[in-house]
């Protein structure tokens, strides 16, 4: 049965048998986490691939240069002055193949040879198999190991970015780790960059949020997060000027009107479980949030009554249809939703 491994204690059992090297041979990589599947992929890598002779055992295909015979001929070459082969298939979706082309590909991963490791990787498809494909699938779910990659814990995510600040000498608050978390979308590959830019630009051994601000660009859920906020605040114009900056990032008004609209919806969660005495740790079930982005939903919350909870949701709803209508510009519809905001907001 093709072993699933996920974040929690399957990838361990992944990275045990990496340590002890005896790595499977059929990987199907995928996940939102691509900085650890990449990292992964070149553990996996180094361990089966002498540099010395690896452009005569490391065989690699992607979408535009994958061919059949080709990968097949690949899977089955005996290593040369090394101990193994490996096969890496990225973006290409075995099931989604002609059928005569798929059952080989079945074929032969049922019969990797014992020098051989295949690992196919999903970054830009989904990994999605189709059981209805028999002889493909029963090779996967015989031979194969399927690790996903999700999105680490934000505790897991903390540690991470604090080490990584003390790697080039810098200290950080486990506040202000949670928020990069949370305005750069929690991904390793997101933070990375972001960590870098930021030790480039402060001189100081102390991270201020004056210097995350600075140089980090907000992922769209975040900008929405504090364009809201300050509606509850009272920073109407501050509000504005967040609309101005998602507009500014090119994102799609339909999308921008989504993403106001999930996060109205967390609010008016997060306001019920206020007025019921509840804490910021049914959100976090709820919506699958992190605690610090929790936290501050409920904070935000108390400052909206239930009243203006249900009159925001039907706004949202107006605008939409306005938009899906043609009924005005898209970006002159959702500067009057923020405006209609604000004033509800004023009412209480």
């Amino acid at each position: 049965m093709a072993r699933e491994a996920t974040n929690s204690g399957e990838l361990q059992r992944l990275k045990a048998a990496l340590k002890e090297k005896r790595a499977e041979k059929l990987y199907f990589f995928h996940g939102e986490e691509t900085f650890l599947l990449r990292y992964y992929l070149e553990k996996l890598k180094s361990q089966r691939i002498e540099e010395l002779t690896e452009s005569f055992n490391y065989h690699r295909f992607n979408n535009e240069n994958f061919e059949l015979q080709s990968f097949v001929d690949a899977v089955e070459s005996m290593p040369m002055m090394a101990e193994y082969t490996m096969v890496q298939v990225d973006d290409v979706d075995p099931f989604k193949l002609p059928e005569a082309e798929r059952n080989k590909v079945g074929e032969t991963l049922a019969d990797i040879p014992d020098w051989c490791c295949v690992v196919f990787t999903y970054l830009t498809v989904e990994w999605k198999p189709d059981k209805r494909y028999k002889k493909l699938w029963e090779a996967v779910d015989a031979c194969g190991t399927v690790v996903e990659f999700a999105k680490q814990s934000q505790a897991d995510l903390i540690a991470w970015v604090g080490r990584h600040f003390a790697a080039k000498n810098k200290r950080i608050t486990t506040n202000l780790c949670a928020y990069l978390i949370e305005i750069t979308g929690g991904t390793m590959t997101a933070l990375g960059s972001e960590i870098e830019k930021i030790c480039a630009y402060s001189g100081a051994e102390e991270i201020k949020k004056s210097d995350i601000d600075a140089v980090t660009e907000p992922v769209m859920d975040a900008v929405v997060f504090q364009m809201t906020d300050m509606i509850g605040q009272g920073n109407f114009s501050g509000a504005l000027l967040k609309l101005d900056q998602l507009l500014k990032m090119q994102q799609e008004p339909i999308q921008i009107l989504g993403a106001v609209g999930g996060q109205l919806r967390k609010i008016a969660a997060a306001r019920i479980l206020v007025d019921n005495g509840r804490n910021s740790g049914e959100l976090m079930k709820m919506y699958g949030m992190g605690d610090y982005a929790a936290r501050k939903t409920m904070d935000s919350a108390r400052r909206f009554s239930a009243a203006f909870c249900a009159k925001a949701a039907e706004l949202v709803l107006e605008t939409d249809n306005k938009m899906k209508s043609s009924y005005d510009a898209p970006e002159r519809l959702l500067e009057m939703l923020v405006l209609q905001l604000a004033q509800e907001a004023r009412n209480g």
